[in-house]
This record gives structure tokens, C-alpha cells and sequence, in this order.
């Protein structure tokens, strides 16, 4: 009986087993995927350094210490180094430190400027730290022992510059490695070429016929530069095409070289065993000294790729990557390590090409094709980290507009940006063509590695104390422990600055300038406005009709300011004599969060009483979301300022409403709640609204045109007038295909007479008509400014605008519903 009732039991809760079951297959399955994809993502850098890694530590002052007991020495200084660095540091304790699953130098900024008042960010509200608590973990009491820190952090600005400075600054060295990189890589994998240069000189005869000076290194060369070549020209296809090609490339290289590795070990000396222990790294200063502390910038090139770790992880998630680098990155490269110091430490006189050498003859040729591939790789992910680093500086206000062209549907942080990638192409090229030195470029390279490792150290001793709310000798032993190790290899690569290493400096520098004067120049241009804005007593003295005459659509006005009216509009009001019916001033903003959900993204509110039909709408994006553009813009503003009109007419949503010195302003969510339909309809199936204007354009402009087309009486005039209609009607016909769209209200029987007459009033204005209205700026420096800040407004700053995108372009406006005003700053 009793097994009958257990029996029983079992089966009726066999379903419920069963659906359990599958959940955790089919969750397994999607984690060890991410796990098994991100090889080709975030660790193709980090899995071909042992190509490069030996040759740059031994070729220097530490090839007059060449035995055993140094290559010993130098296996253990890298076996400690990848373990402390890649292993305890990121993979253990700054993974942790995502920011809602995204990484990077800007993901620790953002968290920092979310729990302290730190950011820069001209137009930051009060309203945004409701937003931030999406993104925000616990409650940091006032009385907390951090107060005072915090406190002190806030109350001086001149400590949110140094951090910000300091965000910048290794984000640049971050654009850095995008250039260096690729040359490393490929000129490094090439390089086994010269190892066969005697079985390949028949084959290859080719190459020589052009002239007779050329060498192998200049063949070496040429055939990087064609690769270099193709790699980025393969770009703007996208990652996600050849994305499938990466992981089982990258898990074929490792699982090569680790078992090369480990053959290596058994067969020349297994005695490297040893080195395991950190006595070995005593005995390796003891004997070298100074010598040995130099060749420290080499040695940082085993753990090149390590921040890749942290800046993609918004491809994935941090269990899947810590996986990934557990069981396969770790071991593998640490077996490859191992081999290639015990095939030194009986063959030293191959440190040149001690990858290659060490590389069984049998499988020579395999492996070479492999290491091609997988620097190709590892080019390909930290190009696309650079795409990702200036996408996140451009929203946050800190690089010139660019074109930023999104290449997945459904991973949001894969772009391609055409201007950079061309400008990384001609650098790469530079440094290939300049140096030709691998040691050279590696140089160059640990610089800017061991940088963005102590900026993420600086940053994460903060996260520790405002964001974890650990105590701060936890944070001050972190930056102890490992501020001290990165200062001691960023001390060795800085001694070789004239070998390379000032190219590092000079292109973070030049992208640092950039970076810099553009924030600075925005940063300025913002508070004009601020101190130049329009009087609200101004605009209630002009009246409800502004003093002009009110034609029917709607003028959308950009601004920076999400306060008070910018000086521009007094413009708008003294030189022209009419204006839209409805009026909104649109403000497109970043706040310090990846993404900003649906339904808090738009904040409207109403600029001056009801009869004005003068709004206000904030529209905030993160630093990876995807700005909306088009008609699906326009839409959703309309839509957004008619939820806020039902919402202001009823007392339950006043809990939502948020004081401003205009008025109220609310949160509009994604979803209506207030009883009225706003339908968005085909306007072929309406066509007979007389209001319902297709190309955007006013009635009182449609009224124009005819008795303006009457005027025309000669046939010159008229063939012109025929020339534009024809040169532009592709332009026209694709605008009122793309924009024919009419909404319909329903649900207005129990609805106060004037929100129903404001609702009317706002889509019969849409019908008649969207015009975008933007100011065309000029910033220069006033007489009494310095001479350094003339340099950078009038010449730094002023270059910059004149050669980036415009405005209207990065926001998609449409040119024929645009509208510039020029305006003069000075700042």
C-alpha cells in the first residue's frame, strides 16, 4: 500500500518534474552557449598574447640573461600575473560590479554619478534619481559612516572634473587598443612566416621581383597591411554575420595551443612545474635586477584583452563569461605559457619567434592558419569595443556627432560607426607601416593596457565605498593590492616611451582633446542658454497668441534646456510673424543609466496656462539605448502629450505630477490608463480631411502656393519652378509615403469640454502638419577671454562642429518639414 501511495504521489507530480526538468535543460543550454559564444567576443585579445608575449620580454636588456633560471623566473612572473590580474581582479570582483549587465570604464561612471551627485551632465533634473532607481541597489542611510565621504566628493567640483578626466582619458587608451590591436595581431601571426622564409622563398618568388631591396620584414608587412586592409573593410557588414565564424575559431586556437603546450612540457623540460611557486619570481629579480623590472612591459602583455572582460559583458552575462574564463581561458593559455617556457628554457636562443619554434613541425602549417584567424578575431572584437566606447561617449555628450549605424536587430550594443572605423583603419596602417616592429607596437601597447587597468582600479576603490557600502579598508587594500602591481608594470612600460610607447600617449592624447574640448564646448554653449533663457513674465505679456499670428500645425523646437524657454525662441517670436498653433519645446537628453525603460522615457509638461497649447517634452536615453527617429517619433510625442493632457485633467494621476517652475510635469507611461483611445489610423482611408496635409506643410503655407504659383508669369520661372518639382519628387513622394498617418480619439463622451477641445486642437494640428525647428549656432569666445579659451571655442571647438555631423542629420530630421534659425553664442 504504501508503495502504491508513493507511486501515486510520483505521478501526479510527474508534470510538474518534467516541466521543471526542461526549464533547467533548456537554461542550461542558453548559459553554456553565451558561455561558448563569447570566445569569439570577448577573449579572442587575450587567447593570441602568447604569440607576442615572450619575444617582447626577452628581446631588450633582459636578452643579456638568458638561461634556465630567467626563463623560470619569467614563466612565473606570468602565471601570478594572469592570476591576480584577469582571474581575482575581474573575473572574481569586478564582474560583479555590472551596471544592470553592462561593463566598461562608463558602466563604474555611471553607478558612481547614481549614488553621488558627481556627473557633469548639464541638464540633469531631480526627476532622473527617480529614474535611476530602476538601476539602483538598496538605500544609503544619512547617517551612514560614507556621509562624510560623500559629502566631500560632492561639495567639490573640482573632483567630478579629475573623475571625469580620468573616465575619458581611459576610454581614449581603450580607442587606443582598437588601433594597436589589430597591428600587434596580425603583424604578429604574419611573423610566422619568416620562420619558413627558406621553404617559402621559391613559392614566394613573387614578392621579390618588385625590388631588390625588399626584405622579409617589408614582405611581413605587406601582407599585414592586406589584411589590415580587408578587416576593416569588412566592417559595416556587421559582427553579427560573420559572428558564427568566431567562437569555434577561437576554441579551435586554444584547444591547439594548450595541447601543444603540454606536449611541449612532457617533451623538452618538465621541470617548469616549479615555477608554479612565487619563489621563483625572488630569484628572477635577484638575478636581473633592473633588467628585470624593465622587461615587466612585456610580461603585462599576457593579460591584454582583460578589460574586454568587463567592457562586453552586455553581450552576455557574468556567469556565462566567468565560466568560460574558468574552465577553458585559464587553463588552456596557462598550458600554452608553460609549453613555450620549457621550449625556451633548452632552446633560448629562439626567443625571436618562440610561438612559431616551439610549434611541432607536424602540425607547423594548421596552427599558423589557426593563429591568422584568431588575430583576424581578436582585431574584429576589440574594433567592435571601440564602436561600443564611442557610442556611449557620443551619448553622453563627450564626442562629436557621428553616424552611428546599428548592425543587429536584436543586440542593442553592436554598431558600426563609418567615420571611426576609417579613422582606425589609416592609424593601424601608421603604426604598421612606421614601426614594423612587433616590440615596437607592444611598447606602445602595455602602456595602454596597464592604463585602463589602474583608471578601472581608481574606479572600482569608489564602487566599494558608495555603491557596495563596504567598509573602507576593504577599499583602501584593493587599491593597494592591485594599484600597486599595475603601478609597478605601468612604471616599466613608461621607460620605454621612446621605444613606441609614445605612440600609446599620443593617439589617447589626441582622442582626449577631442573628447575634452567638445564636453567643454557643449558644457559651455549649455549655460548660455541657461543664462540667457526667456523671463516667463515675457511670454504671459505677449498673450495666448504670442503677439503673432498662430497658423495651424506644430512646431517642434530643439533645446538643450529642460527648464524655462531657450533665447533662441525670442528670436523665432521678433523675426518671424506667425508661429505653429501648438508649440512644444523638445529636449532629447542622456541620463547615467544603459537603458532607459518604455514608459519613463518621455516627461512632458505645459509651458504657460491652457490657451498658450505650449508644452514641454524631456526625452531620455541611456548610454546603449537606441534613439527613435521618423514618424515613430513623431507618433509617440503626440501620443505622449495627449496621455499628459488626460492625465493633468484627472486627480489620480496626480501623484505623478512633478513641480517645475512652469508647471507640472509627469512621467508618461507606456500604456493608457485614462479611458480615451488615441488611434493611429491609415490616412489613405480619410483622405477626404480637408485638415489632413500629407507633406507636412501648413495650411496657411498650402494657401500661399497657388496664388505664389499665379504670380509665376514666365517661362523661365516656370521651367524652374518644373526642374524642382521634378528633382525632388522622389525626396516628396517618399516623405508623404512615410508620414501619412491621422489619429482618432475615442472615448471623449464623459471627458471634460476642454480636454476634449485641447485633444482636438492638438490632432488637428498634427494633421495640418509637423515642422522641426532647430537653431543654427555659432559659439565663440567673448573679448575678455583668455587666450587658451579662444584657441578652444574659436578654433578647437569651432573645427570640431564645422566637420561633425549636423544636428538636423544625427536626429533624423526630415528636410522638407525643417526650419534654422542661426543665433550667435558667446561664451
Amino acid at each position: 500500500m504504501g508503495r502504491e501511495l508513493a507511486f501515486s504521489d510520483t505521478s501526479l507530480s510527474l508534470p510538474w518534474q518534467v516541466s521543471t526538468q526542461f526549464n533547467r535543460r533548456s537554461s542550461s543550454r542558453r548559459f553554456l552557449l553565451l558561455a561558448y559564444q563569447s570566445f569569439g567576443v570577448v577573449y579572442g585579445d587575450l587567447a593570441t598574447s602568447p604569440i607576442y608575449v615572450y619575444t617582447n620580454s626577452f628581446l631588450g636588456r633582459l636578452n643579456d640573461h638568458r638561461d634556465e633560471e630567467t626563463v623560470l623566473g619569467v614563466f612565473s612572473l606570468i602565471f601570478w600575473t594572469f592570476t591576480l590580474i584577469p582571474l581575482i581582479k575581474y573575473a572574481i570582483i569586478v564582474l560583479g560590479a555590472d551596471d544592470n549587465g553592462e561593463g566598461g570604464p562608463f558602466a563604474l561612471y555611471s553607478l558612481l554619478c547614481r549614488h553621488a551627485k558627481i556627473s557633469l551632465l548639464p541638464n540633469q533634473q531631480a526627476v532622473d534619481e527617480e529614474l535611476s532607481t530602476y538601476y539602483r541597489t538598496g538605500y544609503i542611510p544619512q547617517n551612514s559612516i560614507y556621509s562624510p565621504l560623500k559629502r566631500f566628493l560632492e561639495n567639490h567640483r573640482n573632483l567630478h572634473t579629475c573623475l571625469l578626466v580620468s573616465v575619458l582619458f581611459g576610454a581614449c587608451m581603450v580607442i587606443g587598443d582598437g588601433v594597436l590591436t589589430p597591428a600587434i595581431s596580425v603583424l604578429s601571426s604574419i611573423s610566422g612566416l619568416q620562420v619558413k622564409a627558406e621553404e617559402l622563398l621559391d613559392g614566394m618568388f613573387w614578392l621579390f621581383v618588385a625590388s631588390s631591396i625588399i626584405t622579409e620584414k617589408c614582405e611581413v608587412v605587406f601582407i599585414s597591411c592586406i589584411v589590415l586592409v580587408s578587416l576593416f573593410a569588412l566592417q559595416h557588414k556587421g559582427t553579427q554575420r560573420v559572428a558564427f565564424l568566431f567562437a569555434p575559431i577561437v576554441f579551435l586556437w586554444l584547444t591547439s595551443i594548450a595541447v601543444i603546450g603540454l606536449y611541449n612540457t612532457f617533451y623538452w623540460n618538465t621541470r617548469i612545474l616549479y615555477a608554479l611557486s612565487p619563489h621563483y619570481i625572488v630569484k628572477f629579480f635577484q638575478s636581473t635586477g633592473i633588467d628585470g623590472w624593465i622587461s615587466l612591459g612585456g610580461i603585462v602583455l599576457s593579460v591584454t584583452g582583460t578589460e574586454a572582460m568587463f567592457a562586453d559583458l552586455g553581450h552576455f552575462n557574468t556567469a556565462s563569461v566567468r565560466v568560460a574564463f574558468l574552465f577553458v581561458i585559464y587553463p588552456c593559455l596557462m598550458l600554452q605559457y608553460m609549453g613555450q617556457a620549457a621550449f625556451l628554457s633548452k632552446n633560448i636562443s629562439d626567443v625571436t619567434y618562440s610561438f612559431f619554434e616551439s610549434i611541432p613541425e607536424l602540425v607547423y602549417w594548421p596552427v599558423f592558419v589557426l593563429s591568422t584567424l584568431a588575430a583576424i578575431v581578436a582585431s574584429q572584437s576589440v574594433i567592435t569595443a571601440t564602436f561600443s566606447i564611442v557610442k556611449q561617449c557620443h551619448s553622453l555628450g563627450c564626442f562629436p556627432r557621428v553616424k552611428i549605424v546599428h548592425t543587429s536587430k536584436w543586440i542593442r550594443g553592436q554598431v558600426y560607426i563609418p567615420e571611426i572605423n576609417w579613422i582606425l583603419m589609416v592609424l593601424c596602417l601608421a603604426v604598421t607601416l612606421g614601426l614594423r616592429d612587433t616590440t615596437a607596437i607592444g611598447n606602445a601597447y602595455g602602456v595602454a593596457i596597464v592604463t585602463v587597468m589602474f583608471v578601472t582600479t581608481l574606479l572600482m576603490t569608489l564602487v566599494i565605498i558608495f555603491v557596495w557600502r563596504k567598509r573602507v579598508i576593504f577599499a583602501l587594500f584593493f587599491l593597494a593590492f592591485f594599484g600597486l602591481i599595475e603601478a609597478a608594470y605601468l612604471s616599466s612600460s613608461l621607460v620605454k616611451i621612446r621605444q613606441g610607447g609614445w605612440v600609446s600617449f599620443v593617439l589617447s592624447s589626441v582622442f582626449m582633446v577631442v573628447m575634452y574640448v567638445w564636453h567643454y564646448g557643449t558644457c559651455k554653449k549649455y549655460l548660455f542658454d541657461l543664462q540667457n533663457k526667456v523671463p516667463m513674465k515675457w511670454i504671459l505679456t505677449l498673450g495666448p497668441s504670442l503677439g503673432i499670428v498662430r497658423v495651424p500645425g506644430i512646431g517642434l523646437i530643439y533645446t538643450q534646456l529642460v527648464t524655462d524657454v531657450p533665447p533662441i525662441f525670442s528670436h523665432f517670436v521678433t523675426n518671424l510673424p506667425a508661429f505653429h498653433q501648438v508649440l512644444v519645446f523638445v529636449s532629447i537628453k542622456s541620463v547615467p543609466i544603459p537603458y532607459v525603460p518604455p514608459g519613463e522615457r518621455h516627461l512632458i509638461g505645459r509651458i504657460g496656462p491652457r490657451m498658450y497649447k505650449m508644452y514641454r517634452c524631456i526625452i531620455r536615453y541611456g548610454y546603449k539605448d537606441v534613439q527613435d527617429d521618423g514618424d515613430n517619433f513623431e507618433n509617440q510625442l503626440i501620443s505622449s502629450i495627449a496621455k499628459f493632457i488626460q492625465m493633468e485633467a484627472l486627480e489620480s494621476s496626480s501623484e505623478r505630477l512633478v513641480s517645475s517652475p512652469e508647471g507640472r510635469m509627469v512621467v508618461v507611461p507606456a500604456t493608457n490608463t485614462c479611458g480615451i483611445d488615441l488611434v493611429i489610423g491609415d490616412s489613405s482611408e480619410s483622405s477626404c480631411c480637408s485638415t489632413f496635409v500629407t507633406n507636412g506643410e501648413s495650411t496657411m503655407l498650402q494657401s500661399i502656393e497657388p496664388l505664389y504659383e499665379e504670380q509665376e508669369s514666365t517661362q523661365s520661372s516656370n521651367q524652374r519652378s518644373v526642374q524642382f518639382e521634378l528633382s525632388g519628387q522622389e525626396n516628396i513622394n517618399s516623405e508623404v509615403n512615410r508620414r501619412q498617418v491621422q489619429f482618432e480619439l475615442h472615448g471623449l463622451e464623459n471627458t471634460n469640454s476642454e480636454v476634449k477641445e485641447e485633444l482636438e486642437a492638438l490632432l488637428g494640428a498634427k494633421q495640418a502638419g509637423v515642422a522641426y525647428i532647430v537653431g543654427h549656432s555659432y559659439v565663440k569666445a567673448m573679448k575678455s577671454s583668455s587666450f587658451l579659451k579662444k584657441i578652444v571655442i574659436d578654433y578647437a571647438y569651432s573645427f570640431l562642429r564645422k566637420n561633425c555631423r549636423a544636428p538636423t542629420a544625427a536626429l533624423n530630421i526630415p528636410h522638407t518639414s525643417l526650419i534654422e534659425v542661426g543665433m550667435i553664442y558667446y561664451v
